[in-house]
């Protein structure tokens, strides 16, 4: 529905053969209620556009307001959310000050964008005054209270090390199979540095990477990044999905400071042992057991990786038992969302693919393509997924090479939509039509001075189920769900319960509701 809906920016993705990963790498998408209407407004980031060693246009990020109708305008200008020219990357989005607001940080190639809601309808550019420039190429960041004292916090993943001049000399020079010549890396290059930056409530951070146990001593090549509570103990850790190195899982002590866990809890590999190429990342609850459960996307020929949770904060790679390794293994992985698409009580994966060489089109006996479909794998309600993609609409018939994915509903109907960034496209926006049971939508709105809302932990009982979500400020490949909390209720008439337990452990709870509505939940002093 992006043509119709208005959703018209293309997104610029370097050169055409994609000759630096930069060029390749993509860009996230977000969804947040930025005037307060209720509404969901759609931002996109946005790269450059290259030929040969000239950059020809710098993309402008795009903000569209939702009219309430189905349908978007584009209010980038008006705003001022169109980026400061540097090549953008991801996003997350928080209430970083306390205000009542979402504000918008943006990642990019160079430093930071970090865009403060003003509240009249425009946001400006804080980022100097903030302190979290990090001029490097910075892609998924999480915004979260590391250490209880109400103030939001920030951690920046950075992927590889390099200059724009760097970028533009770059030609293709590693061997593809022995057939063609595709983009270097990541090996062979530095990775850059992720950052921490505390957080003082007032709209300053400080870097406390060091101090807080966050040092990247592999200098891994980050991507996305999660700020959950693996192991429910009621504080936020922290994980990375890592291209070509380990991914990191650091566990916060209840105060802040982090211990990287990553191999011995089970999220750091594979089942085999071996490191794969993590872009996109997500956490749900797939079986239903009230455990966390991670799902990172990985490079083709390496399937997408189901990480279960078995409680403690200790996974197992259940991809082949799942049912998610086969139909994954050939694709090339990048933004991923578990959500309930067809209200049926338990979490579908969608997954945004879409190779990095096209190259790979001059060869089809290799078996792989540039222009990729997604994927739609439906829970059985056990866990167990099965790949639908076929029978799941037009939405998921064409193909891309696809990168940002983001769920929300923005038409307010009670169920999921999808938004998804392509390189060198204008986005996809997929409306859900699907025949599904009731629903509940919890709602946390941000109130001034009242601490924030990013954390909270919600479970709802309904029809003899217990579900759990937890609110955030960024997830699948540098991009930002819905910040309300969508349940599927199946057949249940009525929600027995609703229990919110909020980031500094106070608990708030409303029982024997009607469903099929948008249910807002304030946290009372």
């Amino acid at each position: 529905m992006a043509a119709e809906a208005g959703l018209d920016r293309v997104i610029l993705a370097g050169r055409p053969g994609k000759d630096h990963l930069l060029d390749s790498a993509g860009n996230g998408v977000a969804w947040l209620d930025y005037d307060g209407d209720g509404q969901l407004d759609a931002y996109l980031v946005n790269g450059w556009r290259v030929a040969g060693q000239q950059v020809v246009e710098r993309g402008k990020n795009a903000l569209y307001r939702n009219r309430g109708d189905g349908t978007f305008v584009d209010v980038t200008d008006a705003t001022g959310t169109g980026g400061n020219g540097q090549w953008g990357c991801g996003v997350a989005v928080a209430d970083y000050d306390d205000d009542g607001r979402p504000d918008l940080l943006v990642t990019q190639f160079g430093a930071n964008l970090l865009l403060h809601n003003q509240g009249n309808g425009t946001f400006a550019d804080v980022t100097e005054s903030a302190g979290v420039q990090v001029p490097t190429w910075n892609t998924g960041a999480a915004f979260f209270d590391a250490d209880g004292d109400r103030h939001l916090d920030l951690y920046v993943a950075g992927y590889v090390q390099a200059t724009m001049d760097e970028v533009l000399a770059t030609r293709p020079t590693l061997p593809w199979k022995g057939v063609a010549m595709v983009a270097v890396g990541p090996f062979g290059l530095t990775g850059a540095v992720d950052r921490f930056f505390l957080g003082d409530g007032a709209g300053h951070f400080r870097d406390a990477t060091e101090a807080a146990g966050l040092t990247d001593r592999a200098r891994a090549f980050g991507f996305a990044v999660l700020a959950t509570d693996v192991d429910v103990d009621g504080d936020p850790d922290l994980y990375v999905a890592n291209d070509s190195d380990p991914n990191y899982l650091y566990r916060n002590d209840g105060t802040g400071r982090f211990e990287e866990v990553g191999l011995w809890t089970g999220v750091a590999l594979d089942g085999g042992g071996r490191a794969q190429a993590g872009m996109g990342a997500a956490v749900g609850d797939v079986n239903g057991d009230l455990l966390p459960d991670l799902v990172v996307t990985n490079f083709a020929e390496d399937a997408t990786t189901l990480y279960r949770g078995l409680g403690g904060g200790l996974f197992e790679d259940a991809s082949a038992e799942c049912g998610i390794a086969a139909p994954t293994y050939m694709s090339l992985s990048w933004g991923t969302v578990l959500v309930d698409l067809d209200r049926d009580g338990d979490q579908d994966l969608v997954i945004a693919n879409g190779h990095i060489y096209p190259q790979v089109d001059q060869h089809l006996e290799a078996d792989h393509a540039y222009r990729q479909r997604n994927q739609l794998l439906a829970n059985d309600g056990t866990g167990h997924f099965a790949d639908v993609t076929g029978s799941a609409g037009p939405g998921f018939a064409t193909a891309h090479s696809s990168r940002g994915l983001a769920a929300g509903d923005y038409d307010n109907d009670g169920d999921l939509d999808l938004l998804i960034s392509h390189l060198d496209e204008a986005p996809s926006l997929l409306r859900n039509d699907s025949q599904g049971g009731n629903w509940l939508t919890v709602v946390l709105p941000p109130r001034p001075g009242d601490g924030p809302e990013i954390g909270a932990r919600v479970t709802v009982s309904a029809g003899g189920r217990r579900q759990v979500a937890e609110s955030a400020s960024s997830g699948s490949y540098l991009s930002v769900n819905d910040p309300r909390l969508h349940f599927g209720l199946g057949a249940a008439a009525t929600v027995d319960s609703v229990e919110v337990r909020w980031p500094d452990g106070s608990r708030t709870v409303r029982r024997a509701l009607a469903p099929g509505r948008f249910l807002d939940i304030e946290r009372r002093p």
